[in-house]
C-alpha cells in the first residue's frame, strides 16, 4: 500500500536528477573541483527530496487510515442502527453469520442469532431466490403477526471467512401496506346477474296464478337465503332476472360450495310444471369500473346460456371459470329464432361478393354436411362458394368425394390457401361445427375475414370466435346438420336441394345422434323428414358409414382392451396407432356395453406424433365435455374429444382418471 501511494506521489524528479549526474560528468572533463561541488549539490538534493516524500507519505497514509475507519465505524453503526432489520447468513448451510438488532426484534428472540440457523429464527424461508441471482423474494415472508419483503444479494467470502458464498438481506416491515392491499381487494365489487332459464316453461305448466306466486315465492326465498351471508344487495330487475351485488371477500365461499344455489333451487317444489327449475349465474369481477363489471356479468351470462344454462360461469379481466352445467341441456330453441337467423343469413350471404366455409380440423360428416347445406344457400343467392378442402384420411373424406363428383361442386373444393388469396373486403367466412378459433381448419383465414358467421351446436368454452356478424349457437341440438337443415327450411324449397347435399346432411345428424338414439328432439326428427323429403336416400347413407375388414377388427381390438373404471365409466387405453374414425366408433360401441354410462378412449394418430387423442361419449347421465374440459378438450354433454400434446400416453390417461374422479366427487 506504502509503494503504491509513495509511487503514486513521487513527482518525476528522475530524469532531472540524470541530468544533473551527466552533467556534472562532463564538468569534470573541464574542473574537477566544480565537477565534485555539483555532486555534492546533487545528493544533498536527493536526500532532501526523498525525506520530504517519506513525510508527505505517512501524512497521506495517516489521513487514508483516518478515513477508512471513519467510513468502517460509519458503515458498522449503520448497520447496527439501520431502520431495517438486516442478516448475513450463509445460504448453503443456513447458518447466520451476523444480524443487527432490528433483525432480532423482528423475531422476538433478544438473543444472539449468531452460529443459529436462520430457518429457527424464520421458519419456511426459502433462499432459492438468492441462488437463482434475484434480488427479491418473490413471496411475502410472514414472521409472527408481520409481513415482510426480503431483498439481498449474494457475495462471495474472503478464504479467513472460510469462502463460500454469503447472503446480505434487509427486511422491509409491510405489514400495514399489505393489510390495506388486502381490504382493498377483499371490498372490491362483484356483480352477478342471475336469470331462471326455463321461467315460461314453468309458468306455462302451472295453471293457477296462486300456484305461481308459490314457485316465485319459493325463488325469491332461496335466493336471499344464499345471499344474506355475504351482506350483499339482491334485487329482482325483471321477472326471471336479478342482479347481486357483493364485496369479492365473499366470493371464495361460493366458489368452495360450486354455487350451491343451483343444486337448491333445482330442488324447488315446482307441482304441476312437471320440471326442475334452473338458473344461470354471471359473475363479474377484477373491474376497473362498475359499467366493465355489468359487462362481465352480462359476457359470464351469456356463455352460461350458450353452454345449456344451469350453470354458473365468472369472468374476470382474463378468462372464464366454470361451475355446474352437468345437467341435460333442454331444447329451448325456437322456430322464430330459426326463422330470423335463415333470414339474416340469407341477407348476409346475398351481400357477400364470395363465401368461404371451413369446419374444425380432421372435420367429420357433420362438417361436410353443414357445409353442402350452406353452399346450396349460396347457390339459391346466386353467390359462389367454396368449402375448405380438408386433409386426406379425414372422416368426411368419401363424404366430400361424392359431393365433388357433382357438376354443382366442381371447383369448389379449394385450399385455405387458395382461399386467402381469393378473399376480399366483402367475402363471408362461415364457420360450422366449432366456435372456437384455435380449433378451425385455417386459423389464418378466420384473422383475414372481416366477415364471419358461426353456427354450432358445441357448449362454448372459454375461448370462443368473438364479434362474429352472425352467431348461430345452440347447444341443444342435435348437431350443426341439423341447424343448417333448420335454416334451410326458410330459405330454399326442398325441390332446390341437390339429392347429395340431402343426404350429406342427413349423414351429419345421423352421426352426432348415433342413428337417432342420443340427443334427440322433436327439431331434430323435423329436419330428418325434410332431408327424406328433399330426396335423401337412407340406404345411400347407411352405406357412407361403412367400414373395411382390418378398420373393423382395429374397433373391435380397442373395445376388447377396455377397462371399466368405477360404476358405469369405460376407458380404452390403446398402445399403438389407430386411425381417429375407428377410436371414435370403438368409444360409440361401448356404450352399447350393458352398465357403460361413459366412454373413454386414448390413442395415438401415427406413431411419431406427439399428441394424445381423447375421445369421449356418454349415455346422458355423465357430462363428458365437463371431464374434458380439465385436458384442454371440449364438445357436448354426449360428445367430447381433447388433444394433450407434450405428454406421455399413460401421463394422459392418469390425468383423465383425475379429472373423472373430481368430476365424480363434485356430483
Amino acid at each position: 500500500m506504502n509503494k503504491k501511494i509513495s509511487l503514486m506521489l513521487r513527482p518525476g524528479l528522475r530524469p532531472l536528477f540524470l541530468f544533473l549526474i551527466l552533467f556534472a560528468v562532463v564538468s569534470a572533463f573541464f574542473n574537477v573541483y566544480v565537477a565534485i561541488g555539483e555532486f555534492v549539490l546533487v545528493v544533498l538534493l536527493w536526500a532532501y527530496v526523498s525525506r520530504d516524500q517519506s513525510r508527505r507519505r505517512r501524512e497521506i497514509v495517516k489521513y487514508i487510515e483516518g478515513v477508512t475507519g471513519n467510513m468502517d465505524a460509519a458503515a458498522q453503526d449503520s448497520m447496527l442502527n439501520s431502520p431495517l432489520a438486516m442478516v448475513i447468513f450463509r445460504p448453503e448451510s443456513d447458518e447466520v453469520i451476523w444480524s443487527n438488532d432490528r433483525f432480532a426484534q423482528l423475531t422476538d428472540n433478544p438473543e444472539s442469532l449468531l452460529e443459529s440457523r436462520l430457518s429457527e429464527a424464520v421458519p419456511g424461508f426459502s433462499t432459492r431466490w438468492l441462488l437463482e441471482g434475484k434480488t427479491e423474494c418473490p413471496e411475502e415472508v410472514t414472521v409472527g403477526n408481520r409481513r415482510l419483503r426480503v431483498f439481498g444479494n449474494l457475495v462471495r467470502g474472503s478464504e479467513k471467512e472460510g469462502g463460500g458464498y454469503l447472503a446480505t438481506t434487509y427486511w422491509l416491515d409491510v405489514t400495514e401496506l399489505s393489510n390495506l392491499r388486502d381490504e382493498y381487494y377483499a371490498s372490491r365489487p362483484v356483480l352477478a346477474v342471475i336469470v331462471l332459464d326455463n321461467y315460461d316453461d314453468l309458468m306455462k305448466g302451472l295453471q293457477s296464478e296462486t300456484e305461481r306466486s308459490a314457485v316465485r315465492s319459493q325463488l325469491d326465498a332461496k335466493l336471499n337465503e344464499w345471499a344474506s351471508p355475504s351482506g350483499g344487495m339482491l334485487c329482482r330487475y325483471d321477472r326471471d332476472h336479478y342482479l347481486f351485488l357483493f364485496e369479492e371477500q365473499a366470493l371464495p365461499q361460493y366458489l368452495e360450495n360450486k354455487f350451491s344455489l343451483l343444486d337448491t333451487v333445482r330442488g324447488i317444489d315446482t307441482g304441476a310444471a312437471g320440471m326442475p327449475a334452473t338458473l344461470s349465474i354471471g359473475v363479474g369481477k377484477d373491474a376497473g369500473s362498475f359499467d366493465e363489471l355489468l359487462k362481465y356479468a352480462n359476457l359470464a351470462l351469456e356463455m352460461a346460456l350458450s353452454r345449456g344454462g344451469d350453470q354458473a360461469v365468472v369472468k374476470n379481466r382474463f378468462n372464464f371459470e366454470f361451475y355446474g352445467g352437468r345437467t341435460k341441456e333442454m331444447e329451448k330453441r325456437t322456430k322464430v329464432k330459426s326463422r330470423v337467423m335463415a333470414n339474416a343469413l340469407s341477407e348476409l350471404v346475398a351481400d357477400s361478393s364470395k363465401v368461404f366455409i371451413m369446419g374444425h380440423k380432421y372435420p367429420d360428416m357433420d362438417c361436410s354436411g353443414a357445409a353442402a347445406g350452406l353452399c346450396a344457400i349460396a347457390r339459391k343467392r346466386g353467390v359462389s362458394a367454396y368449402i375448405i378442402k380438408p386433409e386426406p384420411g379425414a372422416p368426411c373424406s368419401v363424404m366430400v368425394d361424392k359431393l365433388a363428383a357433382l357438376p354443382e361442386y366442381e371447383g369448389r373444393f379449394i385450399t385455405a390457401q387458395d382461399a386467402l388469396l381469393a378473399a376480399d373486403s366483402k367475402c363471408l367466412l362461415v364457420v360450422v361445427d366449432t366456435n372456437r378459433p384455435e380449433q378451425v381448419m385455417a386459423e389464418e383465414l378466420l384473422l383475414s375475414c372481416n366477415r364471419v358467421a358461426v353456427i354450432d351446436h358445441h357448449r362454448r368454452a372459454a375461448t370462443y370466435i368473438a364479434d362474429a356478424a352472425l352467431n348461430y349457437h345452440e347447444p341443444y341440438a342435435s348437431s350443426a346438420s341439423e341447424l343448417v337443415a333448420e335454416l334451410l327450411q326458410y330459405i330454399i324449397e326442398p325441390a332446390d336441394l341437390l339429392r347429395g347435399e340431402a343426404e350429406a346432411l342427413l349423414a351429419g345428424i345421423v352421426l352426432d345422434t348415433k342413428n337417432f338414439t342420443m340427443r334427440t328432439g322433436a327439431r331434430t326428427f323435423e329436419s330428418a323428414a325434410y332431408l327424406r323429403h328433399s330426396g335423401a336416400d337412407t340406404g345411400a347413407v347407411r352405406k357412407l358409414f361403412q367400414n373395411d375388414l382390418s378398420g373393423t377388427i382395429a374397433r373391435y381390438d380397442i373395445i376388447r382392451n377396455a377397462r371399466m373404471y368405477k360404476s358405469g365409466i369405460a376407458v380404452a387405453k390403446v398402445d399403438h396407432p389407430v386411425s381417429r374414425v375407428t377410436a371414435a366408433q370403438a368409444t360409440d360401441e361401448l356404450l352399447n356395453i350393458s352398465g357403460v354410462e361413459a366412454s373413454f378412449t386414448l390413442f395415438q394418430a401415427d406413431e411419431e406424433g406427439e399428441t394424445i387423442y381423447v375421445s369421449a361419449r356418454s349415455m346422458g347421465d355423465v357430462n363428458v365435455q365437463v371431464i374434458l374440459e380439465k385436458l384442454g378438450g371440449g364438445g357436448n354433454g354426449a360428445t367430447a374429444g381433447a388433444q394433450v400434446s407434450g405428454h406421455s400416453l399413460d401421463e394422459v390417461h392418469q390425468t383423465l382418471i383425475q379429472a373423472i374422479d373430481t368430476y365424480l366427487a363434485d356430483e
